[in-house]
C-alpha cells in the first residue's frame, strides 16, 4: 500500500489542487483539517465530521501527552482507535502549546523543560520524546519539533530560534526515522520558520529540503502580525518549498485568509477557529460572519445556508440558534460547530472546483465580494 504520495490535478496560477494519498485514505487539497485537540473535535462526533467533507483531522501532542497521555493512549490502540476515526490524523509536534501555555518552562539545546498547565506536574520535551508521541499516538503526518518565537522579537533572536529548530528538525528527522513500523505507514512534515524576514525564510526553506521530508509546513504565523503581514510572507515563502510536496500554513484561519493563502500556493490548513466561533455563537456564512447572540436574529425564520447539504445550515432557524445560544443550551454550540465545519468545507470544495476548471480568480473575487459586502 502507499505510504505517502502527493499528485497535482492542477493550477490556476500559483492556486493548486491535487490529492494526497496515504493507507488510511486520501485527502483532497486544498484541506481544511478540522481541530480535534483531545481526541475530540469539540461538540461533534467522529462520523458527522466525516460526513460534511473532512478527509482528515488534527490532534494535539502536548495535550495528549499529559493527558489521558501517550502511552496508556497506546495501550487503548491508538488515536483513531479511541476516538473512532480511520481516517488520517496528523498530528503536531506539542512546541507551540508549550511555549504559549506554559508559564514555567526552559528552553536548551537538548529541548523544553515544563510544567503542565493542568497539574503543575514537570515534563521533557524534545524531539526524539515528540517523535515518539506521535508513534505511540498512531499519528498519520508526523510534524517535527521547533520552537515559534513572536514574530515582534529581535531578528537576532528570530534566526537564533530558527536556526534551533532547524536542528531540530534533523533530530525530528532521525527520531522519526527510528520509528520503524510506524514510519513504514506514516509521514513527516518539515517545518519551516523565520517569521517576516525573507532571507531567514529562505535559509531555513533550503535547510529543510537538505533534510528532506514528505511535505512542508510554513510556520510561525498567525501569531499576532495581521492578515497584511502574512500574505507578505506567503507572496515569497512557499514558492522556496518543493512544489511536488504539500505545503501546510499551520493555524490559519479566517475564511478570507484561506482563499488569500490557497491564492498563494498553499494546500493544507488547521484552525481551532470554525469550532470555537461555534461554541460562542458565531456562524460563518457566505455574505460574512454573524453572531447568532444579536437580538436581530430573535424572530429570524430563515436558516443559516437554505442550499447547504448540512442539515445544521439548512432546517433550523435563526431564531431557534439565537434562542439556544442566549439560553446556553448544548444544543446551540453543537448546530453552530456542525455549521461552521460543514462552510469551510464546503469553502474548500469551492476551491478545489474553481481551481480545476481555470476559474480561480473571478471565484476568489466573488466570494471576497459577497464575504465582505462591497
Amino acid at each position: 500500500m502507499t505510504r505517502f504520495a502527493f499528485e497535482l490535478h492542477a493550477t490556476d496560477g500559483r492556486a493548486r489542487t491535487g490529492k494526497i494519498t496515504m493507507q488510511r485514505g486520501e485527502i483532497r487539497t486544498p484541506a481544511f483539517m478540522p481541530v480535534g485537540t483531545a481526541a475530540t473535535v469539540k461538540a461533534m462526533k467522529p462520523e458527522s465530521v466525516r460526513e460534511i467533507g473532512a478527509d482528515i483531522i488534527l490532534g494535539n501532542t502536548y495535550h495528549l501527552m499529559l493527558r489521558p497521555g501517550a502511552e496508556r493512549m497506546a495501550r487503548l490502540g491508538g488515536l483513531h482507535n479511541f476516538m473512532k476515526w480511520d481516517r488520517p490524523v496528523l498530528t503536531d509536534s506539542g512546541g507551540y502549546q508549550v511555549m504559549s501555555l506554559s508559564e514555567l518552562r526552559k528552553l536548551t539545546e537538548k529541548g523544553v523543560e515544563f510544567r503542565s498547565h493542568i497539574d503543575g506536574s514537570k515534563h521533557m520535551l524534545t524531539p526524539e520524546r515528540s517523535m515518539e508521541i506521535q508513534r505511540l499516538l498512531g499519528s498519520d503526518i508526523v510534524m517535527c519539533f521547533d520552537e515559534c518565537p513572536r514574530a515582534d522579537r529581535p531578528r537576532d533572536e528570530i534566526a537564533a530560534s530558527m536556526e534551533l529548530s532547524m536542528r531540530w528538525a534533523k533530530r525530528s528527522r532521525d527520531g522519526f526515522d527510528s520509528g520503524e513500523e510506524h514510519a513504514a505507514r506514516s509521514a513527516l512534515f518539515g517545518i519551516q520558520q523565520g517569521a517576516l524576514d525573507e532571507g531567514l525564510r529562505r535559509v531555513s526553506a533550503q535547510k529543510l529540503v537538505d533534510i528532506g521530508f514528505d511535505g512542508y509546513a510554513v510556520g510561525g504565523l498567525a501569531v499576532g502580525e495581521g492578515q497584511e503581514a502574512m500574505f507578505g510572507v506567503l507572496d515569497y515563502a512557499p514558492e522556496m518549498l518543493p512544489k511536488d510536496h504539500p505545503r501546510y500554513l499551520m493555524g490559519v484561519g479566517k475564511p478570507d485568509d484561506l482563499v488569500g493563502a490557497v491564492e498563494r500556493g498553499i494546500d493544507m490548513f488547521d484552525c481551532v477557529l470554525p469550532t470555537r466561533s461555534g461554541r460562542n455563537g458565531q456562524a460563518f456564512t457566505w455574505n460574512g460572519p454573524i453572531n447568532l447572540r444579536n437580538a436581530r436574529f430573535a424572530e429570524d425564520q430563515e436558516p443559516l445556508d437554505p442550499t447547504s447539504n448540512c442539515s445544521a445550515s439548512r432546517d433550523y432557524s435563526k431564531a431557534y440558534l439565537h434562542h439556544l445560544h442566549k439560553s446556553h443550551e448544548i444544543l446551540g454550540a453543537m448546530l453552530l460547530t456542525e455549521h461552521n465545519l460543514a462552510f469551510y468545507q464546503a469553502l474548500m470544495q469551492r476551491m478545489r472546483d474553481a481551481i480545476a476548471q481555470g476559474s480561480f480568480t473571478a471565484f476568489a473575487g466573488e466570494f471576497r465580494s459577497s464575504y465582505f459586502g462591497k
